[in-house]
């Protein structure tokens, strides 16, 4: 069976990086991007991967981004959830309510969205043979960033969460 891998924010950065090296390792790959269409397809040229675009954040992107990978590359059998967002430097009493909506919806909601997805395709109990979820965080999760960027940290934590780590757990018994 072939080793299927999605990467979230895959168009730069951390994510490049993870789907190159992924591509390196015999993975078929889906770079997953939101804005720049012309990295994330040079690096899937460079990678012989497929780019897709989607938010995150929007449920429906979500479901045909997975939708697309099961299409054209197959059953999947890894996600790396990295994308993210951070905004511009801000105390609290300054966040508006838009930005504090923005910033949990792509750095948390996204990444359950996501999860769920590939828990429907990797997941024995839905006909899967396992597979693997990574959730990639910042260091503001651990190391916090008072005064300045507090809802980025405390949408960070979604990687390390309870509620994280219980579906994770849940799901690597099936």
């Amino acid at each position: 069976m072939a080793k299927v891998m999605l990467v979230t924010g895959a168009g730069r950065g951390i994510g490049a990086a993870t789907a190159r090296l992924a591509a390196e390792r015999g993975y078929k790959v889906c770079v997953n991007y939101l804005r720049d269409r012309a990295a994330a397809e040079k690096l899937a040229n460079e990678i012989g991967a497929l780019a897709v675009p989607a938010d995150v954040s929007s449920e429906a992107d979500v479901v045909r981004l997975f939708k697309t990978v099961d299409d054209k590359l197959g059953r999947l059998t890894a996600l790396v959830n990295n994308a993210g967002i951070v905004d511009a430097l801000s105390r609290v009493e300054d966040m508006s309510i838009q930005r504090l909506q923005r910033m949990f919806a792509v750095n948390v909601i996204g990444s359950f969205l996501c999860a769920r997805e590939a828990i429907k395709r990797m997941s024995k109990r839905h006909g899967g043979s396992g597979g693997v979820i990574v959730n990639l965080s910042s260091a503001a999760a651990r190391l916090g960033s008072p005064g300045d960027y507090v809802d980025y940290a405390s949408a960070t934590l979604r990687r390390k969460s309870p509620p994280t780590a219980s579906a994770s757990t849940r799901c690597a018994r099936e």
